[in-house]
């Protein structure tokens, strides 16, 4: 410090962030303020007012690829923010937080399931902040609870993936709504997404018992465990097999669904009758940031210039009028949007562990391995 001083200089912060540790490590320089009157005024003139303006650490546990994009895309119209990103898997992601809660790392959540977010706002972790552009989208994206901590930007929905020629060897009738899944016909064709480990396959459980009652929704998935041939750890992985004839049935995704049939296999996306659950991805600031303008910024940019990527890129966003939709599918957007249940997801992340508890004690035994 005396070099520094002798120097000339004065560090106001010193801020080092390790994502591989997960520990930040952060010194705030007191001499700096009490030598400030003693500045030279052009010095003190380039000195900024917030402790860490001008950088963001940012967990996410989105899509790597969409993270890759909007995070370029976001500093490009904000080139005086650096963002440091870290991604984990929503699990995994969701799990170093709440080992993080009570010395926070991150400044900013992007994109993390409302399940799983919601419960990090029980605790108290988001920061109470109400973006601009809030009450310009649909509403059952937004934080209806004052105080406002988070917003929603994008999701996803369940849907079946059916793959016409597998079911033609078979001779299996293509099903048009969830219940049909239980006829024994289907015993050994069907995939379905762990609800353990994929927010696909929580959002399928969690809606049927939303459609059902949770009764009949337990009645529901015993009668499907008999017809189930493998849980997967992942929502997309479904649809993958389906497409590549590995079974005739896989429960799983829209955007999944879409990729699967432009790059040629042969499946149809079958959106059931009742209905299908859906989730959204939310954005919130992290309590205990040091960069409480920058993070402002980022999570109003999620609701104007971030929704145009979002449209460009996801199916079901909040501001359905910028999505971009596919020449080769044009009826499947509005198919989506008219089927969606009214979502409880303060019910759903409230009661995830139960559900998820019982579920795994049910039917876990024919879940694939974990790599």
């Amino acid at each position: 410090i005396k070099q520094n001083l002798a120097q000339g200089n004065c560090n106001m912060i010193i801020k080092a962030k390790n994502t591989l540790s997960g520990q930040k490590l952060m010194l705030t320089s007191l001499i700096g303020r009490a030598l400030k009157s003693a500045l030279l005024p052009s010095i003190a003139a380039g000195m900024v007012t917030h402790a860490f303006a001008g950088e963001l650490l940012v967990y996410s546990s989105t899509d790597a690829d969409n993270l890759k994009y909007y995070m370029e895309e976001f500093q490009k119209d904000n080139p005086d923010i650096k963002v440091n990103v870290v991604r984990e898997s929503t699990g995994t992601m969701a799990a170093k937080m709440m080992a993080e809660k009570d010395n926070p790392q991150a400044d900013f959540l992007f994109e993390m399931a409302a399940t799983v977010a919601l419960n990090m706002e029980a605790e108290g972790m988001f920061v109470e902040y109400t973006p601009k552009g809030m009450d310009t989208i649909d509403q059952r994206y937004v934080d209806n609870t004052p105080p406002v901590t988070w917003v929603g930007n994008y999701g996803w929905a369940g849907c079946i993936c059916w793959n016409r020629i597998e079911a033609e060897k078979h001779g299996l009738p293509k099903p048009t709504t969830w219940a049909e899944l239980t006829n024994p016909i289907y015993k050994g064709h069907i995939s379905m997404p762990n609800p353990a480990s994929s927010g696909t396959g929580f959002l399928d459980a969690s809606s049927w018992m939303q459609i059902w009652g949770e009764d009949k929704a337990w009645e529901y998935m015993d009668a499907l465990h008999e017809n189930i041939a493998i849980y997967t750890h992942s929502g997309s992985k479904p649809c993958k097999q389906a497409g590549s004839g590995e079974f005739t049935i896989g429960i799983s995704w829209p955007g999944r669904a879409i990729k699967v049939i432009k790059a040629g296999a042969p499946i149809d996306m079958i959106i059931p009758e009742e209905g299908i659950g859906w989730e959204m991805q939310v954005v919130a600031i992290m309590k205990g940031t040091d960069n409480l303008e920058d993070a402002k910024t980022l999570m109003d940019w999620t609701l104007g210039d971030g929704m145009k990527l979002f449209g460009e890129r996801q199916s079901i966003i909040a501001d359905s009028s910028k999505v971009t939709k596919d020449p080769e599918l044009p009826d499947f957007y509005d198919e989506v949007q008219a089927k969606l249940i009214n979502n409880d997801f303060v019910w759903a992340a409230a009661n995830k562990g139960r559900i998820v508890a019982e579920w795994k004690k049910r039917y876990d035994g024919k879940s694939e391995p974990k790599k």
